[in-house]
């Protein structure tokens, strides 16, 4: 049991792949390391548990990723799904820093294999981690047991008592009870708000109670909000989010990436009136299918409804929940408790418009376009005929908030008054918005925890010498 009355020299608040990423490379440093972990440990591992890959630069091939994945190629990746909104100097760093992570994770007890077949195609950008999210985070504890960090679980961080722009303790309660505990330094990484529904409901309205939380019920921004609230300066917009298209069928909490559709790019997206009200295949699904969430929660009662044929059924990896299905639009319209004149009617003018003679090709950007719609589908564009034909209701699911915290590029944090926070630094989705504005690359998430989960375990353990 770990002894809670010494000063530890570096506090990390959290328990997935940043938290994991930072307390073991402060320990590697030589300093003392407490990891608090909110969740039992049967949960452990935040939204990290969920995951199956990473994002890396990489200029040749090697025996993770195919061909090559340049910094510029990625940088104009990032930039045009954040649309500018992002900090060139911290985004630039964390993708040249994502080129040198393997080898420490290899040596973490994280494995790598093949990447996975479907919609999202990521052989050449993302590597896979063996056995998913759960067995990188089983590594990373294993590692931490191994080193000798001490773990906490079930213990909730209710305050970062700062004065003078350091953090002088830290209440927690540990199985319920209230203690308090002190380090020289400490690592934020507890993760964003988005389990908080009450926070989420601020921004918007009653519309959060049709969202999906896909990960960890145990991100309730806590420990965001007890910085925020003394004076450490924001960054990130409230209402931006990792959001996607889930079954509508999902738990409210925690049912992860098996329960997200990928069905989207080759079909036709309608809201509950039976309406299309974006383009299906506007780019590549790894840099657009983190906005479709945000999209269907625009939508009345946020909800919409992926429907495809018999053709483009084979092209996607399907939900854990089966596929509506029927022979005719009318009869899944029906089961789908939509108007199935005015369904019928929306995918007869989309099948209008698809341009006749066109080489359909679901592994890239094929310009197969339709004429005269309002949205306009702008690739992979193919009518909607062949029997029978599948559908799923779609949901939005929220998987990480980008309301943060600002940081410089020793993952130290900021204060309002522009100066840096004495000994408190942050790693992951609680600093995530100084990288993402909004928007998402398949995979980022995971590398923005590992580069910066390492910057600020190395930086604490420095510092706490110090």
């Amino acid at each position: 049991m770990p002894d809670r009355s010494q000063t530890y020299d570096v506090i990390v608040a959290g328990g997935g792949n940043a938290a994991l990423c930072a307390a073991i490379t402060a320990r590697q440093a030589g300093a003392s390391v407490l990891l608090l972990e909110s969740a039992p440990k049967a949960f452990r591992g935040g939204n990290s548990r969920h995951t199956r890959n990473l994002r890396a630069m990489h200029d040749k091939p090697n025996d993770v990723l195919t061909d090559a994945y340049h910094e510029d190629e990625y940088w104009d990746d990032l930039l045009r799904v954040t649309g500018g909104n992002t900090d060139e100097n911290l985004a630039r760093m964390t993708i040249r820093a994502s080129s040198g992570v393997f080898g420490w994770m290899r040596e973490c007890g994280v494995r790598f294999q093949p990447s996975l077949t479907g919609t999202l195609n990521l052989g050449r950008t993302n590597a896979f981690f063996l056995g998913g999210g759960k067995a990188l985070v089983n590594a990373y504890y294993l590692t931490a047991e191994r080193l000798g960090i001490d773990v906490l679980y079930d213990t909730e961080v209710i305050s970062l008592n700062m004065d003078d722009g350091s953090v002088r303790s830290i209440d927690i309660t540990y199985r319920g009870f209230p203690e308090t505990v002190h380090a020289r330094c400490v690592v934020a990484s507890a993760g964003g708000f988005q389990a908080n529904l009450d926070w989420m409901r601020e921004y918007w309205g009653d519309a959060v109670d049709n969202f999906v939380i896909r990960g960890t019920p145990y991100n309730r921004g806590r420990v965001l909000k007890n910085l925020l609230d003394q004076g450490v300066a924001p960054i990130g917009d409230p209402t931006q989010c990792h959001a996607v298209a889930l079954d509508a069928r999902a738990p409210k909490f925690d049912g992860g990436i098996t329960t997200r559709l990928d069905s989207v790019p080759y079909s036709v997206v309608v809201n509950q009136y039976g309406d299309r009200f974006y383009d299906e295949g506007e780019d590549v699904w790894p840099k657009r299918y983190a906005i479709w969430g945000r999209l269907i929660a625009q939508q009345p009662g946020q909800e919409a409804y992926s429907i495809c044929d018999s053709k483009a059924f084979p092209l996607f990896m399907p939900s854990v929940y089966p596929a509506i299905k029927a022979d005719t639009i009318e009869e899944l319209a029906v089961k789908m408790k939509l108007d199935p004149a005015k369904v019928k009617a929306t995918i007869d003018g989309f099948n209008k418009a698809v341009k006749p003679g066109q080489s359909f090709d679901n592994l890239k950007l094929d310009g197969n376009a339709t004429e005269g719609l309002t949205p306009n589908k702008t690739n992979w564009a193919r009518a909607v005929d062949k029997a029978p034909f599948y559908g799923y209701p779609l949901r939005p699911g929220i998987t990480f908030t980008y309301l943060g915290v600002k940081v410089n590029d020793k993952a130290q944090v900021l204060m309002d008054n522009g100066h840096t926070a004495g000994n408190l630094f942050a790693s992951g989705e609680i600093m995530a918005g100084n990288i993402l504005g909004k928007g998402y690359l398949a995979g980022f998430g995971m590398t923005i925890g590992t580069v910066f989960g390492r910057i600020a375990g190395q930086e604490a353990a420095r510092h706490a010498r110090n």
